[in-house]
C-alpha cells in the first residue's frame, strides 16, 4: 500500500505537492518530482488538467497532464500521484477508467485518481475560484468539446464514477446511463487494489457524488474560498454521506492551498487553520518563481513546523 493510500485510510494528516505544468519546461518539472521523491515529508505530488493555460500569456505552452503524469510515474518511485482534477468532459469514462488503470501499472500501485465536473455552460464550472476570463471554457471551445448546463455535468460525473469503479473490479460490464452506455466494458490489466478516487469541487450537487463515491474529497483552498466556508462545506459532506448511508469518516477531507515562498508564515496559518477545520490532506501549490530546491523548501519551510505543531503538548509555546 502506497502512503498515499494509506493516509486515505487512517486519518492521518498527509502532505502533497502540486505543480502545475505552464509556463514551465518538462526537464523543470521532472527536476522537482524526483527531488519531492526523496523528502519523505511529501507523501504525494500533483498536476492538473487543462489544455491551455489559466494564467500568464493564454497561447503559452501547456504539457498535458495525464501524459505527463505517466512519464513522472515511469521516474519516480515513492510518491503517491495524480491529478487535480480530470476535467470529466474531456474524456469518456471509460476511456480514462483504461488510462487510470495504465498509470497504476507504471506506477506500482501510487495513484489516485481525480476527476471533477469540469466546465459547464454557465461561467465558473463546477470548481468555484475560476478568473473572469473563464480559460476552462476557453479551452473547450478550442478542443471541441461542446459546454453541458451545470446539473447535467454533475450527473455526468455521477456515472462516470460509477463506470471507472465498475471496469476497475468486474470482468464483463454493461452500463446504460442516461449520459454513458457501455456493452461488454472490459478492462485489462484492472488493479490489483482499491484505487482512490477523488471527486473535486466544493458545489452542493458535486458535494452528494463525492459522498456517494469518492474516498478522498478535494476542495479548491485559500486564496479562492476561506477556512470557514469550506468547514461548512465540510459539514454538508457529512450530511450527504449521512444520506448515502456512509460514514462521514470514510471520505477523507483534502485541500489545495498556494505555498508562497515569500510569506512562509502565512502560508503554515492556512495550513494550521485547514487542519484545525479537518483536512487532513493538504497539497501544497507551489507558484513560480520557484525556490532552488522547491520541494526542500516546502518541507523545511511549510511541512515540517506544521507537524511539529501538532506533535507539541497543548499549551507549549
Amino acid at each position: 500500500m502506497s502512503e498515499q493510500h494509506r493516509s486515505t485510510v487512517t486519518g492521518r494528516v498527509s502532505f502533497g505537492i502540486k505543480t502545475t505544468p505552464a509556463h514551465i519546461p518538462y526537464e523543470d518539472l521532472l527536476r522537482i518530482w524526483e527531488e519531492a521523491d526523496g523528502v519523505p515529508l511529501i507523501e504525494h505530488a500533483w498536476l492538473w488538467d487543462h489544455l491551455l493555460p489559466v494564467f500568464g500569456p493564454a497561447d503559452g505552452p501547456v504539457l498535458e497532464g495525464w501524459t505527463l503524469l505517466s512519464a513522472l510515474a515511469a521516474r519516480t518511485g515513492r510518491i503517491g500521484l495524480g491529478l487535480l482534477v480530470s476535467g470529466n468532459r474531456v474524456r469518456p469514462p471509460a476511456l480514462l477508467a483504461k488510462m487510470a488503470a495504465t498509470v497504476e501499472v507504471i506506477s506500482g500501485g501510487r495513484l489516485t485518481v481525480g476527476v471533477g465536473v469540469g466546465a459547464t455552460a454557465r461561467a465558473g464550472g463546477a470548481g468555484g475560484g475560476v478568473p473572469a476570463r473563464n480559460p476552462a471554457v476557453d479551452e473547450y471551445a478550442a478542443y471541441g468539446i461542446g459546454l453541458v448546463p451545470p446539473a447535467e455535468g454533475v450527473e455526468r460525473l455521477a456515472e462516470s464514477c460509477e463506470i471507472m469503479r465498475r471496469l476497475w473490479t468486474e470482468e464483463r460490464v454493461d452500463f446504460h446511463g442516461r449520459h454513458y452506455r457501455l456493452r461488454g466494458g472490459h478492462l485489462e490489466p484492472r488493479p490489483r487494489r482499491h484505487l482512490p478516487l477523488l471527486v473535486g469541487g466544493a458545489g452542493t450537487r458535486t458535494l452528494r457524488v463525492a459522498a456517494e463515491h469518492a474516498d478522498i474529497w478535494n476542495a479548491p483552498g485559500p486564496p479562492h474560498n476561506d477556512v470557514a466556508f469550506l468547514a461548512e462545506r465540510s459539514r454538508l459532506l457529512d450530511r450527504h454521506c449521512e444520506a448515502a448511508g456512509r460514514a462521514p469518516e470514510a471520505v477523507v477531507r483534502s485541500v489545495q492551498t498556494h505555498a508562497s515562498a515569500a510569506d512562509p508564515g502565512r502560508t503554515r496559518a492556512v495550513v494550521r487553520d485547514l487542519i484545525a477545520a479537518g483536512f487532513t490532506h493538504i497539497v501544497l501549490s507551489l507558484t513560480p518563481p520557484f525556490a532552488p530546491s522547491p520541494a526542500r523548501w516546502a518541507a523545511e519551510e511549510i511541512i515540517e513546523p506544521v507537524l511539529a505543531g501538532l506533535s507539541a503538548p497543548a499549551g507549549a509555546p
